[in-house]
């Protein structure tokens, strides 16, 4: 089977609308976690979050369109135009059956979902757009932007919480290696309305602390949960030879390695071990066929919660081996929130633009690391050469999932 590459990154994220901005702010270590603006979160627990300044629906999408969506496919439309751009993939210059879509899901469209229950109960039926039926529901982003491109290739959405965006690119190679040579793939989010809050709130994993530097802190001895926040990546995949015959500009990564498991133990409580994680770990080290030492960098789930962390660091631990205290871990979301699917696929972005700089993020937030962990938490902008990269994800519920990217071969 042919390699799978990443050839285009669109992100739209708290730190940044477009990659160079998010990256920049990123190594820079700007925290970008702020208390919540979009409504008054007083009466709530939580009332931090990652938020996007600035982002205009206006300046990537007709008005008409903007008027039957959710701000997380305004987020999704506006990536995907960047990705396609970075990449220099024209869809309407090709066979559209040789372009598909997958993006992870969390949330849907829970702003404008609340603003049509609002207009129900407050005037009845017939004050129910009829986008809603269109605008809230988990594959919305699929299918908007499959209609603005005109891709007609296999398309889908996995709904796995802060798992999704690592599984829409598994799903993406898959399509690939079946005979479709391009996914649009990734995910964003926009879950920053009152329902949605009170919704994430109920899990008992978002922080209360109401100040940003203080609040969402992974791997810290004062984690004590996460900001959510809004925004994600877009990726154009593709199968290499094609990438080639088109001579792609430049190919970020392969998507060398891929596994999901899921805990199967509760629906809210996690797994008492990293039995799981551990296991999708492993799988997506053998899948990339290299060996734990290969591995340059961890790009962690960093929940931000002590039980969770505690998990993590256990399933890296049992899966390096003699290795874990030597291979370099960050989680840059620490800057921004825990941004659900759009999150992951974020972190794909990450690990890829440190390949491509050796410029490997610090940790988010993380100020005073539980000293028991005992692995190589990254605690400054830290310059080193990376060609090998492993993302977690986990998903509400018990979801796992891990991909490994490599630089390919050939590639500088």
């Amino acid at each position: 089977m042919n390699a799978v590459v990443i050839t285009g990154i669109g992100i739209v994220a708290p730190s940044g609308v477009g990659t160079e901005p998010y990256w920049r702010s990123t190594t820079d270590g700007e925290l970008h976690v702020r208390p919540i603006e979009a409504f008054d979160a007083s009466g709530y627990d939580t009332t931090i979050a990652g938020q996007v300044p600035g982002f205009r629906a206006e300046d990537y999408i007709d008005d008409r369109l903007t008027v039957q969506t959710d701000r997380w496919t305004w987020m999704a439309l506006a990536a995907a135009g960047f990705a396609l751009e970075d990449a220099g993939y024209d869809v309407g210059g090709r066979d559209r059956y040789h372009t598909g879509v997958a993006f992870g899901s969390g949330s849907g469209g829970v702003e404008f979902g609340q603003r049509e229950i609002q207009a129900l109960w407050s005037q009845g039926r017939r004050a129910v757009s009829a986008y809603q039926s269109i605008a809230w529901f988990y594959a919305a982003n699929t299918g908007q932007v499959s209609i603005r491109h005109g891709t007609k290739g296999p398309s889908s959405v996995v709904v796995t919480e802060g798992a999704g965006g690592l599984d829409s690119i598994g799903y993406a190679r898959r399509t690939i290696r079946r005979g479709t040579p391009t996914v649009i793939a990734g995910g964003t989010e926009a879950p920053l309305c009152p329902y949605s809050l009170a919704c994430q709130s109920a899990s008992g994993r978002l922080t209360t602390n109401p100040d940003p530097r203080y609040g969402y802190k992974p791997f810290d001895v004062a984690a004590n949960g996460y900001a959510p926040g809004e925004g994600g990546a877009v990726l154009v995949v593709e199968d290499i030879e094609q990438a080639r015959r088109r001579h792609a500009e430049r190919m970020y990564a392969e998507v060398a390695g891929y596994a999901a498991t899921h805990d199967a133990h509760h629906h809210h409580r996690p797994a008492t071990d990293a039995t799981q994680l551990t296991r999708c770990m492993r799988r997506a080290i053998e899948d990339a066929r290299i060996e734990p030492q290969d591995v340059d960098l961890v790009i962690a789930d960093g929940a931000g919660s002590r039980e969770l962390d505690e998990l993590e660091v256990r399933a890296i631990r049992d899966t390096f081996g003699d290795y874990a205290g030597e291979v370099p871990v960050t989680a840059p979301q620490g800057y921004i929130g825990r941004l659900c699917a759009g999150g992951s696929a974020l972190n794909l972005a990450a690990g890829m633009l440190a390949m491509r700089d050796g410029l490997v993020p610090a940790v988010g937030n993380l100020d005073d690391p539980v000293p028991g962990y005992g692995l190589d938490f990254v605690r400054e902008l830290r310059r080193m050469p990376v060609d090998v990269v492993l993302v977690n994800g986990r998903g509400y519920g018990g979801f796992n999932s891990t991909v490994v990217l490599r630089k390919p071969a050939g590639e500088s």
